[in-house]
């Protein structure tokens, strides 16, 4: 499968978290090493990029507007008018060397905020669930790369990736709880290694392959079902956006690269790759 486009041409340190927000019609990404949060508009071309001040692992859209971000010091706040001084705390937890990385929201609009050591020593990440409230309960605190995280259709399972183990894992999810871990792909080697993912309509997840150059997508049964080839070695992840969904959005990085790709860094596309699944707001 090919056809990729460019979305948005940048030299990204680490691009990563695509995430489609209906409502103001555009993507949001991040740049985790850069300290920043891109938004581009298909529509217009429009483009804003907001510092924020430290790492950030994720940006997500708020039901009530604005954005929550897993930044490096904790949970962030951002209000509906994107100004810096709407910023606030929802949680914070400074632990020395470690550092927010991907999340995701689940259907009831609750957070899963992962982090790792920078150091990416195994057991130095956690995976957590952050209500609207703050509150957080750690729901595994054995990870070394937390990424990919996503449900299925239905909500009955939830889909995790902690990147070293070269697997996607599933579990039986209730609504709040996630249980019963167990693989559901594993990457041979030389094929690099699970990142991001996301979930289509069909119930079949895509993975970006970091030092793979590739997005796989793997049925419910965790048959490979096709593959998305790149010119660029280091996919982050991905996310359906635009209208109907159907277009998928491949964030991609270019750090330790000794001499990157001129796409690595940058934001494809792959129009009417599949259809996508709205995506839930943070209810904070």
């Amino acid at each position: 499968m090919t056809g990729f486009e460019v979305a948005v041409r940048a030299e990204a340190a680490l691009g990563e978290g695509p995430t489609w927000d209906a409502e103001g019609r555009r993507l949001i990404w991040i740049d985790i090493l850069g300290s920043r949060v891109h938004t581009y508009e298909p529509d217009t071309g429009r483009r804003t990029v907001r510092a924020t001040g430290q790492h950030v692992g994720a940006a997500k859209p708020r039901a009530g507007g604005g954005l929550v971000v897993n930044l490096r010091d904790g949970i962030g706040l951002y209000g509906p008018d994107g100004g810096s001084e709407g910023f606030r705390w929802l949680r914070r937890e400074v632990v020395p060397g470690r550092r927010a990385n991907d999340a995701a929201v689940a259907p009831d609009g609750a957070l899963w905020a992962g982090t790792m050591r920078y150091d990416e020593a195994a057991g130095g990440g956690t995976l957590s669930r952050v209500a609207p409230d703050g509150t957080a309960e750690t729901v595994l605190d054995d990870v070394a790369v937390s990424n990919g995280t996503g449900w299925s259709p239905d909500g009955r399972l939830m889909y995790y990736i902690d990147s070293p183990t070269r697997r996607v894992d599933v579990f039986d999810f209730d609504g709040r709880h996630a249980t019963g871990r167990r693989p559901l792909v594993s990457v041979e080697d030389g094929a690099g290694f699970p990142d991001g993912l996301t979930v289509d309509a069909d119930g079949c997840v895509w993975v970006a392959l970091w030092d793979g150059g590739a997005v796989r997508r793997y049925t419910p049964s965790g048959r490979l079902d096709r593959v998305v080839e790149l010119p660029v070695p280091r996919p982050t992840a991905c996310a359906f956006g635009g209208d109907g969904l159907t277009d998928l959005y491949i964030t991609t990085a270019r750090t330790g690269l000794e001499a990157p790709h001129p796409l690595a860094g940058s934001v494809l596309v792959v129009p009417g790759a599949g259809k996508g699944l709205p995506q839930t707001p943070f209810a904070g």
